[in-house]
């Protein structure tokens, strides 16, 4: 198989230890809803600008918006939105995202959440490490980027441990209890990937 066997309209399965990054069901929206309220992903996210409003727990947008942003990602040909269930419990506990796919310079962004339950058991990085490996191995893709917020140390040091490099900051990109927090660009290529990925496979799939 190349690098280019699939494309982000394909939608895997893929299978870790302790994590399965599925495509989205109907199942998982009442989860991703809550998830969206809790405090913690609000404010790592920049969704919200204080911890009052983090705390508020209101929805990003109402119930049928939510479905309906849910219910189209496995249509969606230039992004690939994959759930994170935990082995252990058959939970959905947070999603992982490529997007902002940009074919010309064959690089796309990167995104994840993780609600409570899926916290402070390593689920996180594996899931990263899922679909970062299927993303070099699979997609045609030289470069995947992301943005942490400077208040965000840990996913900075998981990022850091995947192979992400610190490329630069945006500073003072969120004001968030009236003070404001740099976001850190981070950056892995293929390159990067195949050095560090060599003889350690690539994590099962599914069709």
């Amino acid at each position: 198989m190349t690098a280019s066997d699939r494309s982000f309209a394909d939608k895997p399965t893929l299978v870790g230890d302790l994590v399965t990054l599925r495509p989205v069901a109907p199942e998982d929206l009442p989860v991703l809803a809550d998830i969206l309220r809790d405090p913690e992903v609000r404010r790592l996210t920049g969704s919200v600008h204080s911890t009052a409003a983090a705390e508020a727990g209101d929805a990003e947008g109402d119930d049928a918006r939510l479905r309906q942003w849910y219910s189209t990602r496995n249509e969606q040909t230039d992004r690939l939105d994959l759930m994170i269930v935990d082995n252990a419990t058959s939970q959905t506990v947070g999603e992982v995202v490529l997007n902002d796919w940009d074919r010309g310079n064959r690089s796309c962004g990167f995104r994840t959440l993780v609600g409570p339950a899926g916290r402070n058991r390593g689920l996180g990085s594996e899931a990263l490490r899922l679909l970062v490996d299927y993303a070099f191995a699979h997609l045609p893709l030289h470069r995947i980027e992301l943005e942490v917020f400077a208040f965000n140390p840990r996913a900075q040091r998981v990022y850091g441990k995947a192979g992400f490099v610190v490329e630069g900051r945006r500073r003072e990109a969120l004001l968030y209890d009236g003070e404001p927090v740099d976001a850190i660009i981070m950056g892995l290529l293929r390159s990067e990937w195949a050095a560090r990925a060599s003889g350690t496979g690539t994590g099962r799939m599914r069709p």
